[in-house]
C-alpha cells in the first residue's frame, strides 16, 4: 500500500466547511453569506458596479424581489390573458426580472416596453429560452456532438443559435448541460456529452464561447447571448435513470466527476449556472449551501447569476427539505440562489422574511446585483430592443450545411462486416425500409416548436433518391415506431428481397428521450427489432441506421446485421447527412461518448469504473462479473470505425519520470504518438489519452480520458500527435469538504489509442 503521508498536495481552496449533505434546513439560513463582488472576486470590483449600486439605492424591497423572479410565458392564452397577464401586470409594476419561452422580436419588443416605459425604474426584462441545439437551424442532439470528439461542433452551433436568438430578442440560452452520467435509461443523457467529465468539459467551455463569444462579457454584442451552466450539480447520478430522482455522492466523486465541467465553462466565462432539481447528499440541490455558495461562489469566486430550475424552488416543499413556501424562499436565497423560476416564493413570502431577519438585506442586495450585472453586461439598459427588420426568420443555405457537416462528423461506425458500408454508386436498386426512413421528425429533443413545425428534417428517403438519381428507391415501413403490429414486415422483406441493398432506418422517436423521458427498457421499441431480423433473414446485404436519442441495447439482432452507424437525431439536414456517410462523401469518424450497454441489467457500465479487490476474472467465479455476460460493454467508450484503417503507434514520453514539486510548479511532460492511415481512401482518426494511477490513497478509475486530437489523414499518411500532461491529470481531489487536490508519489500508466480498450502504453513515474 502507498504510503498516503508521501503526497503533494497542490490546491487546498477555502470554501464552506459542511460537506455536501451536513446542512440541515435550521442550519442553511445561518450559512455564510457571499459579498455582491463574489468570494474569490472579493478585494476587486465587478463591472457596472457604480451603475449596480446607484439602482440598489433607488429600489424597494418589492422592486428587488422582483427582478429576482422569472415567469413564463404562454403562448396559449395569448397577450392579455391568463399567465401571460401576471407577466405583464408584473412587468409595469417593476416586480418582473425575467422572462422564458419569449421570443420573436415583436412579441419581445412589446413586453420589454411595458418594463421599461411603464414600469417605474425602467428595468429591462432578460429573455430566457431552452436553446439546447439550435434556434432556427436545428443541429445534432448535443449527446450526438460529443461524438465528433471535436469541440469545434459545438462551438459553431452555438454561434449559429446565438446569432439566431438574439435576432429575435432571446438573451439567455438556458445551455450547455454538462451532466456527466453513467445512466443511459436517463433520457437527459441526450442533451450532454456523456460518460467522461474530461471530454464533456472540452464541449461545455466551447459551447459557452460560441454563444458568448470570447472574453469576460463577450456576451454583449447583438449576435451573442449569455450561457448557462447547467445542471448544478451531478444530476446524472440520478437514482434508476429517473428525473428529478436522488443523488447520493461522495465528496471525491462530486469534485473529480460532477463538478470539472463545471468549473470549466465558469473559466470559459459562462454567465449563468442553474441549479439541478436532484438532491446531493440528502439535500436538494437548490437549498445546499455546500454546493451553491462554498464552492461555487466562495471557492470559485463566481460573480454570475443562480438561477433556479422550474418551480424548483417550491419544489423543496416536495422533498421535505422545507415546511412551506416561505421556508423554501429562505432555505433557496439563503444557500445561493439568485432568481426563481416560474414559482413565486420569493415574490409572496420575501419583504416578510426581510423584514424578520431570515433573510439579510445583504444576501438580498447581493443576489439583485448579480441579476442587474447581468443585463448591463448583455446591453440591455442601453439597447432594450431589437432590431425587428434584422430578425432572422429560418435557416439558411450556410447555416444548414453547417448542420449537415455536423451532423454527418457525429456519426459513429458500430459495425462494418464485409465492406458493407460505403454503399456503392453503381448499385442499382435499394430498399429504405423502418418506421424512420420517410420521417421528417429527426430533429431531437428540446427543439424550439416553431423550428420544429416550420423546418422538419430531411427525410431519408428523399436524400437517398437524390444521393443514387439512377437506382430504384422503393420504401417500406415494416412496422411503426412503438406499435407491436408486424403486419407490415412481408411488404418489407419483399422490398428488401427485390433490392441490391437494403437500407434499414431505426430507432427512437425524439420524444422518448430528453426530460421526463427515461426508459427501463433502452432496446429498439416495439416490434423494431424483428423488422432487422426479417430483413436479416432474407440474406441480401443492409446497412441498419439508428437514430436514436441515449445508447440503446442492441439485443439479438445485432449479430445479423453486418453494418450499423450510430446516427443520433440528428437534427434539420438528418436524410442528407446520413446518406452523405452511407455513400462515402464523408468518411465516419466519429467515436462514442458513452458505452453502449449489452442489457439493461449490466447498467451502470461505464469505462472509467474503479477497480475492486476482485476484479473480473473469466476462471475464478469469485470475482466482480455476472454470471451470464461478457464483463465489458457492447460497444466501449471511444469506439467507432472509419472506410479506412489506422495504425496507431507506441506511445513516447519525452521523460519517464517527473518530481511531484515540479508538477506542483505547473511542470507537464509530453506524450507523443504516430498515426498513420494505412488504407487506400483519406479518414478521420481520435487518437485518445487515458492516465490509470496505480495506487492511490483513494481508489482511482482504472482509466480516465485526459486528451484526445481527431485527425484527417489522406491514404497512407501519417502525423505525430502530442499531448501534453500536468498535475490536473494525474491528481485528484479528496473527501476534504474544504477542497484538497492531490499529487501523489507513484507509477501512472499512460494509454494511448482509438478507444478506451487501448493496450499501447508507457509507465511514467512521480517522484
Amino acid at each position: 500500500m502507498r504510503d498516503v503521508r508521501r503526497r503533494t498536495l497542490l490546491s487546498a481552496m477555502g470554501g464552506t466547511a459542511v460537506a455536501a449533505g451536513a446542512l440541515s434546513p435550521k442550519t442553511a439560513e445561518a450559512a455564510p453569506v457571499p459579498p455582491v463582488a463574489g468570494g474569490a472576486a472579493r478585494g476587486r470590483g465587478t463591472p457596472y458596479d457604480h451603475e449596480v449600486r446607484e439602482l440598489l439605492d433607488r429600489m424597494t424591497v418589492e422592486e428587488k424581489l422582483g427582478q429576482l423572479q422569472q415567469l413564463a410565458w404562454s403562448w396559449d392564452t395569448g397577450p392579455g390573458g391568463g399567465e401571460t397577464k401576471d407577466v405583464e401586470e408584473a412587468a409595469r409594476a417593476g416586480r418582473l426580472g425575467s422572462v422564458l419561452s419569449i421570443f420573436g422580436a415583436r412579441s419581445s419588443n412589446a413586453l420589454q416596453r411595458i418594463a421599461v416605459e411603464e414600469s417605474r425604474l425602467g428595468i429591462p426584462l432578460l429573455f430566457g429560452l431552452d436553446v439546447i441545439h439550435g434556434f432556427w437551424t436545428t443541429f445534432p442532439i448535443p449527446l450526438a456532438q460529443a461524438a465528433s470528439f471535436d469541440p469545434d461542433v459545438s462551438r459553431r452551433d452555438a454561434e449559429v443559435s446565438a446569432k439566431e436568438a438574439r435576432s429575435n430578442g432571446v438573451h439567455w440560452a438556458f445551455s450547455p448541460m454538462m451532466d456527466v452520467t453513467h445512466e443511459p435509461r436517463w433520457g437527459r443523457i441526450a442533451e450532454g456529452s456523456g460518460e467522461d467529465p474530461y471530454l464533456t468539459a472540452e464541449f461545455a467551455a466551447a459551447k459557452v464561447e460560441g454563444y458568448q463569444g470570447r472574453g469576460r462579457h463577450g456576451y454583449g454584442a447583438k449576435d451573442r447571448v449569455a450561457a448557462c451552466a447547467k445542471h448544478f450539480v451531478a444530476y446524472g447520478g440520478a437514482e434508476g435513470g429517473r428525473d428529478y430522482n436522488t443523488v447520493d455522492v461522495s465528496e471525491s466523486r462530486l469534485r473529480n466527476l460532477y463538478l470539472p465541467p463545471f468549473k470549466a465553462a465558469l473559466d470559459a466565462g459562462a454567465a449563468t449556472v442553474m441549479a439541478s432539481f436532484n438532491t446531493v447528499g440528502g439535500v436538494p440541490a437548490h437549498g445546499n449551501s455546500h454546493t451553491l455558495t462554498g464552492i461555487l461562489k466562495e471557492e470559485w469566486g463566481f460573480d454570475g447569476v443562480v438561477v433556479s430550475d422550474w418551480t424548483g424552488v417550491q419544489e423543496l416543499v416536495a422533498h421535505g427539505f422545507a415546511e412551506d413556501g416561505a421556508a423554501a424562499a429562505r432555505l433557496s436565497l439563503n444557500a445561493g440562489v439568485d432568481m426563481e423560476m416560474v414559482s413565486t416564493t420569493l415574490r409572496e413570502h420575501g419583504r416578510e422574511l426581510v423584514r424578520e431577519g431570515r433573510i439579510s438585506e445583504h444576501r438580498l442586495d447581493d443576489a439583485v446585483a448579480r441579476v442587474l450585472r447581468l443585463k448591463f453586461a448583455l446591453g440591455l439598459f442601453e439597447n432594450p430592443y431589437v432590431d425587428e427588420d434584422s430578425a432572422i426568420d429560418g435557416p439558411t443555405a450556410a447555416t444548414r450545411r453547417a448542420a449537415r457537416e455536423t451532423a454527418a462528423r457525429s456519426m459513429v461506425l458500430l459495425k462494418n462486416e464485409g465492406g458493407t458500408l460505403p454503399l456503392k454508386a453503381s448499385v442499382r436498386s435499394i430498399a429504405v425500409v423502418g418506421p424512420f426512413g420517410d420521417s421528417d421528425d429527426l430533429l431531437g429533443t428540446w427543439v424550439v416548436p416553431a423550428a420544429a413545425k416550420k423546418y422538419p428534417s430531411v427525410k431519408v428517403l428523399d436524400a437517398v433518391r437524390r444521393a443514387a438519381p439512377d437506382a430504384k428507391v422503393t420504401y417500406a415501413r415494416g412496422v411503426t415506431p412503438e406499435g407491436t403490429s408486424t403486419a407490415g414486415i412481408p411488404a418489407a422483406v419483399a422490398a428488401a428481397e427485390a433490392a441490391d441493398v437494403t437500407v434499414v432506418v431505426v430507432g427512437e422517436p425524439p420524444a422518448l428521450s430528453g426530460e421526463a423521458a427515461a426508459r427501463s427498457d433502452i432496446g429498439l421499441p416495439g416490434a423494431q427489432e424483428r423488422l432487422v431480423r426479417a430483413v436479416a433473414a432474407t440474406g441480401k446485404p443492409f446497412a441498419v441506421v439508428l437514430v436514436n436519442g441515449r445508447p440503446l441495447t442492441t439485443g439479438g439482432w445485432l449479430a445479423d446485421a453486418p453494418a450499423v452507424l450510430e446516427a443520433w437525431h440528428p437534427g434539420v439536414e438528418a436524410g442528407n447527412a446520413v446518406t452523405d456517410v452511407l455513400f462515402g462523401k464523408v468518411n465516419p469518424g466519429g467515436k462514442l461518448p458513452v458505452s453502449f450497454p449489452r442489457t439493461v441489467g449490466q447498467i451502470p457500465v461505464h469505462y472509467n469504473h474503479e477497480s475492486t479487490g476482485r476484479p473480473y476474472d473469466a476462471d475464478n467465479k469469485y470475482s466482480s462479473k455476472y454470471l451470464d455476460l461478457p464483463p465489458d460493454p457492447q460497444f466501449p467508450f471511444g469506439h467507432g470505425l472509419s472506410y479506412t484503417t489506422f495504425e496507431i503507434g507506441a506511445p513516447k514520453l519525452s521523460r519517464t519520470s517527473v518530481p511531484a514539486g515540479a508538477l506542483h510548479a505547473g511542470d507537464t511532460l509530453e506524450v507523443s504518438v504516430t498515426v498513420s492511415n494505412t488504407g487506400d481512401r483519406a479518414g478521420d482518426e481520435v487518437v485518445q489519452l487515458y492516465v490509470h494511477d496505480l495506487a492511490a490513497s483513494i481508489t482511482q478509475p482504472v482509466r480516465k480520458l485526459r486528451g484526445f486530437r481527431r485527425v484527417t489523414l489522406g491514404a497512407g499518411r501519417s502525423t505525430v500527435v502530442r499531448f501534453r500532461i500536468g498535475a490536473k491529470d494525474l491528481g485528484f481531489w479528496t473527501n476534504d469538504p474544504h477542497g484538497e487536490f492531490l499529487v501523489e508519489e507513484g507509477r501512472f500508466d499512460l494509454y494511448v489509442g482509438n478507444s478506451s480498450t487501448a493496450k499501447a502504453k508507457r509507465t511514467l513515474t512521480v517522484t
